[in-house]
Parts: structure tokens; C-alpha cells; sequence
């Protein structure tokens, strides 16, 4: 779903950009939301503060959250481990907002295991279904009822909370619809909650982004899972390349508000993080876009088109170029 800029983009951009700029001081780049993407963003942050003595603020309240924040008008830039949804298109549009979707990196969502488990090296989707289900609530409490061939050790679950985004894609990838879950395990937006806490028990599992996992390896087993018919792969910026790490890759984004693209600092700031984002990604453990999607990500920036591409519905396995196309 889209809607035009009241205002002609190249008009007010000419009349922004020929205004004073403000002192350094006085200029502040407000950010919000997931907890996937703050590892990205807040590498840009602290690299574009010491270039141009910009401050940013980088929080991380989930991508929901900051969502309500960004349609309430209250950041300039919204990180994203999901696509912007149907409801929160309506409050951003009630209340005025506009915004440009930008995807910044790949990730694979990556299931992780204690140490000490040695029996679940792979799982098929199909196993992390009856696991994660909502029909599964107080009933599979053993990892024995997940596989007969595992260990009758209780299954202690740690995972997304519901404002994030990473707790979308994984019940859309895995149950088929999004925030379709059981609710009794341990949530949390922080992912260092989530890994301390598979860590800390040999029945432990949970899910989260991949540089999470890199960062934490010494400490947890990623999982590699199988689709119906193929092969299990381990997440690997390799495997998400090629495609054969499914159902778990996905984009991850950051959305602009389009009024606040026209402050000279918030330009600029999306400016040096589009040409940044292929080094720093990778110094981060995400996996960058090709060469050729991080230019069309870019020349979808200098057109300044709002919207998204992908309507307020979510999508697994979508293409990148496919999803630009979309934005008219």
C-alpha cells in the first residue's frame, strides 16, 4: 500500500537542502527498533558520529515497537527485521507519516541449541512446527515428543518477544502465519536474553539473528534445518546466498520517514550508510547484499519513493530486486 507525497519530493528537497544547516550540536538523528538490525546500525552510528560529529541515538525497542514510535513521528529512521505491517501502514498514514523502505543486509534466522545437546544437530521444519505451535502450549514439554530417536530431556524454550520482528518471520516461516505461537516459553526482545538462557540449560532452544549466533558460538550450536525433501543446512552467509537456507533468510530493513529524509543530517546519514553498509554488515557477522541489489537499493533512495513493496502482507523468500519493482 503507498500514498503520495502531498508536497512534490524534488521541491521540498531543493527548499531543505538551500536552508541553513543547523550546528553540529543542535543536530540529533533519532533511531528505534529491532534488535537484529541495532548491531548494523549502531556500527554506522558510531562511524558516521566520529566522521561528521553528528550525534544518533540508536534504541531498541523491537521492530513493533519502534514502529509505534516511528508513525508517531518520533524517530527519523526505523530498523526492521520484518516488513512494515498492514496496521501499522493505517497509524502511519492517520497520523501523516510517509516513509521510504530500505533493505540494508540479509540474515539467516538462526535456531540454536546448549553445548551439550547432542542429539538435535538438524531439524526439519516440521519438528520446529511441533515445537513452536500453539497447540503445543503445556503439551510438548520433552524433546523426547519432538523426535522418539531424542533424549526424554525437558525442552526449555527461549525466543523473540512479540514486538519483534524476528518473532513475525519465524512463527510466518515456520507455523504459516505470523505471531502464531505458544506462549509458554521465555521471550525477550534483547537477544543477549535469549542466548544467556539456551547457554545456561542443556535442554534450551531458541531462535534469533545470525550475528548473534557468530558472536556466541563458543557458547551454543546452531541447528541446520531441513525443508520436506531436502537436505538440512546449516545458516551460513553461503548458504543464504545460494538460496538453500530456507525457510529462515530473510532481508532486513531500515525505513526512513520521508519527511525526515529532508533534514540535510538524516540525508546524509542514509546517504553514508548505503555506501557503508557492504563493509559494515560483514564486520558485524550479517551478510550484505550483492554488489548489484546495493545499487538498486540506492537509486531506489535518490528517487525518495514511499511506500512498500510488499503492501502491509508479510512475504517469506521474497527478492530483493523483486521487491524494489513493486515501489511505483
Amino acid at each position: 500500500m503507498q500514498f503520495k507525497l502531498v508536497v512534490g519530493l524534488a521541491t521540498l528537497v531543493a527548499a531543505t537542502f538551500s536552508a541553513p544547516s543547523l550546528q553540529a550540536a543542535e543536530k540529533i538523528i533519532k533511531i528505534d527498533g529491532s534488535s537484529t538490525v541495532y548491531p548494523i546500525t549502531e556500527a554506522v552510528a558510531e562511524e558516521y558520529q566520529k566522521a561528521k560529529g553528528v550525534k544518533v541515538t540508536v534504541g531498541i525497542s523491537g521492530t513493533g515497537g519502534g514502529f509505534k514510535k516511528f508513525c508517531r513521528g518520533e524517530t527519523d529512521v526505523q530498523d526492521a527485521s520484518r516488513p512494515i505491517l498492514k496496521k501499522e501502514i493505517d497509524a502511519c498514514k492517520e497520523a501523516g507519516i510517509q516513509y521510504i523502505e530500505l533493505p540494508i543486509a540479509y540474515d539467516a534466522l538462526t535456531v540454536v541449541v546448549n553445548q551439550n545437546n547432542t542429539w538435535a544437530k538438524t531439524l526439519t521444519v516440521e519438528e520446529l512446527k511441533k515445537i513452536w505451535s500453539p497447540s503445543s502450549q503445556g503439551s510438548v514439554k520433552s524433546w523426547k515428543q519432538v523426535n522418539p530417536a531424542f533424549p526424554d530431556t525437558p525442552l526449555k524454550l527461549f525466543g523473540a518477544g512479540s514486538d519483534s520482528g524476528t518473532f513475525d518471520y519465524f512463527t510466518e516461516a515456520i507455523n504459516g502465519k505470523a505471531k502464531s505461537s505458544r506462549g509458554d516459553y521465555t521471550a525477550s526482545e534483547d537477544d543477549n536474553v535469549l542466548v544467556q538462557g539456551v547457554s545456561s540449560d542443556k535442554g534450551g532452544l531458541g531462535y534469533f539473528g545470525y550475528a548473534y549466533f557468530e558472536q556466541n558460538q563458543d557458547k551454543l550450536n546452531a541447528v541446520a534445518i531441513a525443508q520436506k525433501g531436502k537436505p538440512a543446512v546449516l545458516p551460513s552467509p553461503e548458504s543464504v546466498k545460494n538460496g538453500t537456507y530456507q525457510p529462515l533468510s530473510r532481508p532486513l530493513f531500515i525505513y526512513v520517514n520521508a519527511s525526515g529524509a529532508f533534514k540535510p543530517e538524516v540525508k546524509a546519514f542514509v546517504d553514508y550508510y548505503l555506501a557503508n553498509a557492504p563493509t559494515l554488515v560483514k564486520e558485524v557477522k550479517y551478510i550484505p547484499l550483492p554488489a548489484n541489489e546495493y545499487a538498486a537499493v540506492t537509486a531506489h533512495w535518490k528517487s525518495l519513493k514511499p511506500g512498500s513493496g510488499f503492501g502491509g502482507v508479510p512475504e517469506v523468500g521474497v527478492k530483493i530486486e523483486d521487491l524494489l519493482k513493486r515501489i511505483k
